[in-house]
């Protein structure tokens, strides 16, 4: 995953701020973890303002994913337990975000809400066991334009930006489609990549 994405460089001033403070990078993945278990807690509470409250913290909580590790390399407070867990913080909060959003949107959708943010949350969790657990991909970071790098999670902004322009309902269609997609995606390039390696 890169450290110099757009959003890392938005959030790096901040960080540069707050690094003398004292405050850890393992603080702000916990703070990560409550906004978005927060943001959860809004999008399920209904499909108007609360679920647009849930968005904007779930933009604030996706700025502290990336504070967290950028702090760390500033301060030289890298370590694999921080690591570790902010790479679950960042799956739970992920995962919770789409079934609260299913929930927030049983108004419109009744008991399929809840089943599309299931299936987009569980190809979410589904995604991170491939890549972080069985390493059968990796996260990379590609150059939209010169200077301008984007991680493949970085595109989760577009949820709370769908959310504020009225347009959950497609982009929870979209997620429960796509995400189970990508995850099948990389099962079978994986199968590939371990049949390549095993032929003579």
């Amino acid at each position: 995953m890169s450290a110099n994405t757009v959003i890392h460089r938005i959030v790096r001033p901040a960080v540069r701020a707050i690094a003398p403070s004292g405050i850890t990078p393992n603080q702000i993945t916990t703070l990560r973890l409550a906004t978005g278990i927060a943001a959860a807690v809004a999008f399920a509470l209904d499909a108007g303002p609360w679920q647009a409250t849930g968005a904007a913290i779930f933009l604030l909580s996706m700025l502290l994913d990336r504070a967290d590790g950028e702090l760390a390399r500033q301060t030289g407070q890298s370590s694999p337990a921080g690591h570790r867990y902010d790479l679950l913080s960042d799956c739970f909060s992920n995962i919770i975000a789409f079934l609260g959003i299913g929930l927030g949107q049983m108004i419109h959708l009744g008991l399929l809400g809840p089943g599309l943010g299931a299936v987009a949350g569980g190809a979410v969790g589904i995604l991170f066991w491939q890549l972080h657990i069985l390493r059968i991909g990796n996260l990379r970071g590609y150059e939209m334009a010169r200077g301008i790098l984007i991680d493949p999670d970085d595109l989760l902004v577009f949820v709370p930006l769908l959310i504020w322009v009225g347009a959950a309902v497609p982009m929870l269609w979209a997620a429960a489609v796509i995400t189970p997609l990508a995850a099948l995606w990389l099962a079978l390039s994986g199968t590939r990549r371990a049949q390549a390696g095993q032929q003579p």
